[in-house]
């Protein structure tokens, strides 16, 4: 299933990187005043036997109630970094070492944070379509809202990711990863769709959905939901 391309040798390839900021905005005026918005940059970099790829994803949406007040509707960061050790001969085979933090002003965390490491597989359907594998335990730090109180558990982490060229002007990636843990499982998934405007500019229509085995009572006495839906057009500027 991961057969070897054996004309490749990772070890003495130049490197290569790339680079892509997003931005979407959204403002609605009115009989309802809201403002969302949601800024995201990747960066990833084949070094030889390495493979690197960090993410910073931020999004928010607020709207004036009645009273004329300000309420918020979404406040979230999440950051991720991860390093693939591609084993020597090999372009499928890896070790991983993945840390993620997340901080979400409206569910019953203050923060939630992940370290994990583990193997790596990688299969290519066809040329244009390929996915990620990876496994792996690893340990949660989560600090909770309401009590202050900090967390930490051991977890099993498992993870796909599919990217899927569809032209050439138009790509689907969609990543599903779980952190199953005693006191609580961690599951997000990321589907997007990306349609080139031109060699530097494209649109982007995202959905993402973090869910949260576990919750817990929030200041003002109410209980979060566990699955928290986000829906995103974007305009992706690459840089490479």
């Amino acid at each position: 299933m991961f057969d070897d391309i054996q004309d490749r040798d990772p070890a003495v390839e130049e490197d290569s990187w790339s680079a892509s900021a997003e931005f979407g905005f959204l403002m609605r005026s009115g009989n309802t005043e809201t403002e969302s918005w949601k800024a995201k940059f990747d960066l990833s970099r084949d070094a030889g036997m390495w493979r690197h790829k960090s993410m910073l994803d931020y999004y928010r949406q607020e709207r004036e109630t009645d009273a004329g007040d300000t309420a918020i509707d979404a406040d979230r960061l999440f950051m991720s970094i991860q390093s693939n050790r591609l084993f020597r001969g090999s372009e499928h085979s890896s070790l991983f070492i993945y840390g993620s933090y997340e901080d979400d002003a409206l569910n019953s965390f203050d923060y939630q944070s992940t370290i994990a490491a583990g193997y790596g597989a990688r299969y290519r359907f066809t040329e244009k379509l390929y996915a990620d594998f990876e496994v792996g335990p690893g340990m949660s730090y989560n600090k909770y809202e309401l009590t202050g109180e900090t967390e930490s558990e051991g977890i099993l982490r498992m993870a796909t990711n599919v990217n899927w060229t569809i032209s050439e002007n138009s790509k689907f990636t969609q990543l599903i990863s779980t952190e199953i843990g005693e006191d609580n499982t961690r599951s997000r998934a990321v589907s997007s769709l990306t349609s080139n405007l031109n060699s530097k500019l494209a649109m982007r229509l995202s959905l993402t959905l973090t869910h949260n085995s576990q919750v817990t009572m929030q200041g003002d006495g109410t209980f979060p939901e566990k699955l928290d839906t986000e829906t995103a057009v974007t305009l992706v500027y690459t840089f490479q």
